[in-house]
């Protein structure tokens, strides 16, 4: 057929690029990374298909920048790992009235210096992090404009594991490997534990958590049963479901902190037991024939989706070519179970180890196995690599010799990555490099995969399912209207069946050194998302307008909580804080001004300040 050969030779060519480069985040050694692919790969081609590219200093930069991160990044990376495991360990040695009292005098450090404020001359209140710090690839660009900071360092202990209430009531800058820690010793667990060990509990509530267990109990902040927020007048409040701050409750996620400050969270725990009990499925097929068999591995096709019998405890996919996928379910086992005879045992987490996504890979040659991991390895399988982000910063970071002698040192701290980039570096990554996640329906997810190999060619893919609730309120992010009439697969009558389709990587144009317009492939995406019912994360860079931007999300509860509880004028509207680019303080202001007069999303207070039925 005419089709075949094109499509032969771009799957070859992708593989070509695989078998060069792997896949991988912050793009140290992209030019590496063509130059040994093209040589083996471009022979098959008749022809560019696109453009090339004309190198520039920044190309030679990353191509080298793996000296930099092997010298300077990642010994820095390891001492503030072990510094911050030391703190840790302090912190937990403390009793619980000594935490609880610390964290009260904190509290009231914070009022006092929102107190300090003056409205008319001091600019908006934000942290006083560095913008470099936050592990979001997004700029902080927000903080070029004067402003008010408010520090919230000491804001890193977990204060109390309540084994009673099955809470962890915890501070927003503690992290997730940091919880795992003290938790899985006691075989019990977050019920939604984020796989990067560096991602903190505020980041994960304020913008977007998610892991293998989303599809039972939803995203991260779905897990979260009461906040502690110190509002922009300086009270202190504790938002719950069912208090009379539950708007507050309900808009506090993806808010990005924009309606008070976060100072802490009580948090839902589960028990858990020692192993994950791991299943490993190849498919190969086209895109659509990859979504189902995704969507078949958690999916019961009699709508039964509430049975544990019928649904695993993790599911995650990972789709390699336009051609090959695997996918992955998990179930808790206990430690017998695990150390029965005949049974495998593999400890991911030993530095040594192949790094996952690689092994995971090997399905798709020795076809279905099953295998015993230590459940907290299993949680943190993603962290040494970041994903595949690791072999773009090393290209050689997989190979054995590596993680024999250096592997303990992996992975680098993102923050430290992104502080020893200029603007040039960033401008760079944004054009040359995709970081985004899409939350789409799940019945959507094969016309998602066929849209990001049209318009990026980015492999591996990730996917991760959540389940999208029906909530009293109509929140930033919700289902689609009426999707409990359609009766599809992984729908229940009170929650949509989403998916996390994630494209972290160089995209194949790139890695041909062909022309690619990152930000143009992002607006796109970002039309499609609000086409399709779906929503991008805010920690990613974003081309979205502001009128773009409440197409996505819906701005009724959020804009009437911002008014209802000061926000406005204290603290940057989410848009604003996410918008790309520089800002002046009288931008700041400007922006402010209109949403406290008229504010771009027509909200109608009649209906949206209202719980929904």
């Amino acid at each position: 057929m005419d089709g075949e050969e094109p499509a032969r030779r771009r799957r070859s060519l992708r593989g070509g690029i695989r078998s060069a480069s792997g896949i991988g985040v912050v793009q140290a050694s992209l030019s590496l990374v063509v130059q040994a692919s093209s040589f083996d790969t471009m022979s098959d081609l008749v022809a560019p298909l696109r453009p090339k590219r004309k190198k520039v200093w920044v190309d030679y930069f990353v191509q080298f920048r793996w000296i930099l991160v092997i010298f300077v990044v990642l010994p820095i990376s390891w001492t503030l790992y072990f510094l911050t495991y030391l703190g840790d360990v302090k912190s937990e040695r403390k009793s619980f009235k000594q935490r609880q009292k610390e964290h009260e005098e904190n509290v009231k450090k914070v009022v006092a210096r929102l107190k300090q404020r003056n409205a008319s001359k001091d600019g908006l209140v934000c942290t006083a992090r560095k913008p470099w710090i936050a592990v979001g690839m997004r700029n902080v660009d927000y903080k070029r404009a004067r402003h008010f900071e408010v520090d919230l360092s000491a804001f890193r202990n977990i204060i109390e594991i309540d084994k009673e209430r099955m809470i962890a009531r915890v501070e927003p800058l503690v992290n997730m490997g940091q919880i795992t820690r003290v938790t899985v010793p006691m075989n019990l667990a977050l019920a939604v534990v984020a796989e990067l060990d560096d991602l903190t509990v505020g980041g994960l509530i304020n913008g977007y958590g998610i892991e293998g267990s989303s599809h039972i109990y939803g995203l991260f902040s779905d897990t979260v049963v009461a906040y502690e927020i110190v509002l922009a007048d300086g009270r202190v409040v504790r938002a719950t479901k069912d208090n009379e701050f539950s708007d507050l409750f309900y808009t506090i996620p993806w808010s990005q902190g924009t309606l008070g400050l976060l100072v802490s969270a009580e948090i839902k725990l589960i028990p858990i037991k020692e192993y994950m009990k791991l299943t490993y499925k190849p498919a190969v097929g086209n895109l659509k024939d990859l979504a189902q068999a995704y969507v078949d591995s958690f999916t019961p096709r009699d709508g039964d989706q509430d049975n544990p019998e019928k649904v695993p405890d993790f599911v995650e996919g990972m789709v390699y070519s336009a051609t090959e996928g695997v996918f992955m379910t998990g179930r808790y086992a206990s430690k017998e179970e695990a150390k029965k005879k005949g049974n495998v045992i593999n400890s991911v987490g030993w530095w040594f180890k192949p790094w996952f996504y690689q092994h995971a890979q090997t399905a798709l040659k020795k076809g279905e196995f099953v295998e015993y991991i230590p459940t907290r390895e299993y949680y943190h399988r993603h962290t040494r690599c970041l994903y595949w982000e690791g072999k773009l910063i090393l290209p050689f970071g997989d190979q054995f010799w590596f993680r024999f002698l250096l592997g303990w040192m992996m992975p680098p701290k993102v923050s430290l990555l992104k502080a020893t980039q200029g603007e040039a570096i960033r401008n760079y990554y944004h054009e040359m490099h995709v970081i985004q996640d899409m939350l789409i329906p799940l019945y959507k997810v094969g016309d998602a995969l066929d849209f990001v190999h049209k318009e990026m060619e980015v492999y591996p893919l990730w996917l991760c399912p959540h389940k999208l609730f029906k909530f009293p309120y109509k929140t930033m992010i919700y289902p689609e209207a009426g999707f409990e009439l359609h009766r599809r697969q992984g729908d229940t009558s009170y929650a949509q069946m989403y998916t996390d389709v994630g494209v972290y990587y160089a995209p194949g144009p790139v890695l041909r050194g062909e022309v690619f317009d990152g930000a143009g492939a992002v607006r796109t995406m970002e039309s499609w998302l609000i086409e399709n019912h779906g929503y991008q994360p805010q920690y990613a860079v974003s081309e979205l307008d502001e009128k773009s931007f409440w197409r996505m999300f819906d701005a009724g509860l959020y804009e009437n909580c911002r008014k209802k509880y000061g926000a406005v004028g204290t603290f940057m509207s989410v848009y604003y804080k996410s918008k790309k680019g520089r800002k002046t303080e009288k931008e700041v202001q400007e922006a402010e001004q209109a949403h406290l007069e008229t504010p771009i999303a027509e909200v109608d207070d009649d209906e949206d300040d209202q719980p929904a039925d």
